[in-house]
């Protein structure tokens, strides 16, 4: 009797809407296990081995982390790292900002499609072709230099321009600008246009009505998009190594150099798991400031 029940429980629960969602997702669902958690396991468990002679030894040791954590070079690439991803955000963000402002406050609702569709342009082409196009432009006989020899003002190419932080966080806020306008705008979107509308008959200027309502409502577009730009900009590595002329490393490139370079793959996953964590802190913080947001706006 109690089998018939245990077995006539089993058909249900197979016949139930969560049994078919769970069908339903578990070829995703695998296929993200196998081409996300394998290699991030993989590497877990590469940080915690040792580097031998030609071969790793499977040797537990936290050699590696102490390495990471205690080396000057090391330290000063991660807060370089951290330091540069925090301008590209910030001057990614401010940029990105009052463009999504224009396109949710300014323009007919008809032509709002036609300035997205405008936004999204530079991905068309590869971001490796944008970083090119950026190198040519502010190289020693790029259109700036070329231009400015042409006026008269310089005689000498700049050379401030090119292989320096400058040009790296450039480069980087054009080619992720698309990803902060898109969320701030959906963010401004969302806002009830008659609370603006109270504030003014308020008496409210519209300086402080931005300031005290539209800023506000709008920060969970801007914590979206200061993550958008944040994590993917400290692991990138193509463009330092092409403006920045492999002069100014980043943590990627720290990276790409123990793994490929010195084939040192459990100091390379030690630095790899290191600047994950950092960026999952970072981003619990914002993630926590994107609640407390939401929660004023309920």
């Amino acid at each position: 009797m109690a089998a018939k029940q245990g077995g006539a429980g089993k058909q249900s629960w197979r016949r139930s809407e969560a049994a078919q969602g769970l069908t339903m997702i578990a070829p995703p669902l695998g296929y993200a296990l196998l081409v996300l958690a394998a290699p991030l396991a993989t590497i877990l468990a590469y940080s915690f081995f040792r580097d031998g002679y030609l071969v790793v030894e499977p040797a537990f040791t936290l050699e590696n982390y102490k390495i990471v954590w205690t080396d000057p070079i090391y330290r000063s690439v991660m807060l370089r790292s951290l330091i540069v991803s925090g301008l590209v955000t910030l001057v990614t963000v401010l940029l990105a900002f009052p463009v999504a402002y224009y396109v949710s406050f300014y323009v007919r609702p008809d032509r709002k499609a036609l300035w997205l569709f405008l936004i999204t342009i530079p991905f068309w082409t590869s971001y490796l072709i944008r970083v090119f196009l950026w190198k040519v432009i502010l190289g020693y006989n790029g259109v700036i230099n070329s231009g400015l020899k042409a006026l008269g003002i310089i005689d000498q190419p700049l050379t401030f321009i090119l292989y320096n932080v400058n040009s790296i966080v450039l480069t980087l806020a054009h080619a992720y600008a698309p990803f902060a306008i898109l969320p701030i705008f959906v963010a401004l979107e969302k806002i009830d246009r008659a609370l603006l509308e109270a504030g003014r008959d308020l008496g409210e200027s519209r300086a402080m009505t931005f300031w005290r309502v539209t800023l506000p409502l709008a920060m969970p577009g801007v914590i979206a998009a200061t993550l958008i730009v944040f994590i993917p900009t400290l692991g990138d590595y193509v463009t330092p190594q092409l403006i920045g002329g492999g002069k100014i490393p980043m943590i990627a490139n720290m990276i790409q150099s123990q793994m490929l370079d010195q084939d040192n793959r459990p100091l390379g996953s030690a630095l790899a798991v290191t600047a994950m964590l950092i960026v999952a802190v970072v981003s619990a913080v914002f993630l926590f400031l994107n609640r407390r947001f939401l929660k004023v706006r309920q």
